[in-house]
């Protein structure tokens, strides 16, 4: 075997059925137990924590405790951004999985992307934030600008501490829906929680999907105009 990074290693964890459910489950950004992740993999609890320890051991996952509960989360957004990236590869070429009902409608419409907005919105708001000039295309990457950085401000954002963070401030995330890309890094998290703390948009309980209530998806569509 050639010497190098184990692509091998990483494809196998992703790669099964089970365990390729769990994660997009947690692509929300929340911890969920072990318990609620077998019920989304379909398998049983004893299967899913053997599921569980494998896609920890492979640093895909971490376990938090709180008391004698367990929880399990994505390890960081570099796994995230990994996931949504396959997700949107896979929906490139075809391979599609389409599950019927109310929820498809949802999530493409708005959802959380393990701490951002994506879907549709998330399209439109990194479209908006370009035409405005707040945010520039810098080669592959994104950089705010000096007008971006006083339209975030009127968020109550601030750059200088965003940029504090080990994570990069704007990061381009490919939407799997959409097939473009919406904005991740630090002000991608601080604007989906600036949404949500002022009550905007609320988190679906049963899946990633964010609903905006009608005077947050005007203020929205006010804010992030096409």
């Amino acid at each position: 075997m050639k010497e190098g990074p184990d692509i091998a290693r990483i494809g196998m964890l992703i790669g099964d059925p089970a365990r390729a459910n769990m994660l997009t489950a947690l692509l929300g950004g929340q911890a969920l137990t072990a318990t609620e992740l077998s019920q989304t993999a379909g398998v049983t609890l004893q299967t899913a924590s053997s599921h569980l320890a494998k896609l920890e051991d492979g640093g895909l996952i971490l376990q938090r405790k709180q008391g004698r509960h367990r929880y399990y989360a994505l390890a960081d957004a570099a796994a995230g951004s990994l996931l949504e990236s396959i997700m949107g590869f896979a929906a490139s070429r075809g391979h599609v999985r389409y599950r019927p009902g109310p929820k498809d409608p949802a999530l493409r419409k708005a959802r959380v992307c393990y701490d951002h907005l994506a879907g549709d919105y998330g399209v439109r708001m990194l479209d908006s934030l370009i035409r405005a000039g707040s945010i520039r295309i810098d080669g592959e990457a994104l950089a705010v600008t000096a007008e971006g950085e006083t339209r975030f401000a009127d968020f109550g954002l601030d750059i200088v501490a965003l940029q504090s963070s080990k994570r990069p401030l704007c990061k381009s995330c490919l939407d799997w829906s959409e097939r473009r890309t919406h904005l991740a890094g630090t002000l991608g998290k601080a604007l989906l929680q600036h949404f949500l703390e002022n009550g905007w948009a609320r988190r679906s309980p049963d899946s990633r999907a964010m609903v905006f209530t009608p005077e947050g998806e005007r203020k929205f569509m006010s804010r992030f105009p096409l």
